[in-house]
């Protein structure tokens, strides 16, 4: 079965969404002593404390990066775990957005907050898709090991 435009636009966007996060996180990494200030809820940090409170965000942020790039990889490939898996990491971006908006904790901007939203949104219309779920549902070919390499059988 041929990949549809739908598994490879999917894909696509999950990795612009891992170079958006890689972006967000240089970006915080640079900025990072600034958003602190010198106190931190009125006590006074050194520079020491600072950097390991910037190792426990960066780190954990760069796993899940590496994690969703992995992902993004194993969709194009049309292995359908990871297609759901990133729909529901989709579904649960919009959701925050959406919750964080309504009680008025967070303003929608288009530097950074409208951007991630709609490629989460287009993510979920491009995997969602008709085609997309036919391909990643695919039967697979088995494959049988013998003493001479192995074989391909397509099922049918």
């Amino acid at each position: 079965m041929k990949r549809p435009a739908a598994v490879t636009m999917g894909a696509v966007l999950v990795v612009l969404r891992v170079v958006g996060g890689a972006i967000w996180l240089i970006e915080l990494a640079v900025s990072w002593r600034s958003l602190l200030g010198e106190e931190f809820d009125g006590v006074e940090v050194d520079a020491e404390t600072v950097n390991v409170l910037l190792l426990v965000v960066v780190v954990p942020g760069a796993v899940i990066l590496l994690v969703e790039l992995v992902l993004a990889w194993l969709i194009f490939l049309g292995v359908n775990w990871a297609r759901i898996v990133v729909m529901l990491f989709a579904t649960l971006s919009i959701s925050v957005s959406f919750v964080t908006w309504w009680v008025g904790d967070q303003e929608l901007h288009l530097d950074f907050t409208l951007v991630t939203l709609s490629l989460d949104i287009l993510v979920m219309l491009a995997l969602s898709s008709r085609a997309a779920r036919a391909y990643a549902r695919r039967p697979k070919p088995r494959t049988i090991r013998g003493a001479t390499g192995s074989t391909e059988l397509d099922g049918s």
